[in-house]
């Protein structure tokens, strides 16, 4: 992936905001865990799909009417994500300091690094972003 904008200008550089911190929140320790149980992978998914987003968009100075109209959702919604009142919303803002600090960086948890879980839950997750990738181009 490019350099990721912290400071977005512009609709590419705010897919690659978003994009970057979504594929972090889903390496997330937390997140990890969380998606374990089928019951709350989709939940936890689009959760945190609609708070990189809002994030992204927020820091490239769109107010919460707009992002909420953009992403479909309530402008309550983008504030609780963009106040950090949601995990999600927690997630996405700890991932975007990370991101301030050290860069573009996915790193697996050392007790998955190697196990054969491990592989499926990075395939499954593969899938998921891809799946978000291609509806973030759909909307472009």
């Amino acid at each position: 992936m490019s350099e990721v904008p912290l400071k977005p200008v512009g609709r590419e550089d705010i897919r690659k905001l978003e994009s970057a911190l979504l594929v972090m929140s889903l390496f997330d320790r937390e997140v990890l865990e969380a998606i374990k149980n089928p019951a709350e992978r989709v939940t936890w998914v689009d959760s945190l799909y609609t708070a990189a987003a809002a994030l992204a968009r927020e820091r490239a100075g769109l107010p919460a009417s707009k992002i909420a109209e953009e992403l479909g959702v309530t402008e309550a919604t983008v504030r609780r994500h963009l106040k950090g009142e949601t995990k999600a919303g927690q997630v996405v803002l700890k991932v975007y300091e990370r991101l301030a600090k050290e860069g573009f960086k996915v790193e697996l948890p050392p007790e998955l690094a190697g196990a054969d879980k491990c592989r499926e839950l990075v395939e499954k997750i593969r899938k998921h972003v891809e799946e978000i990738q291609n509806l973030l181009s759909s909307w472009s």
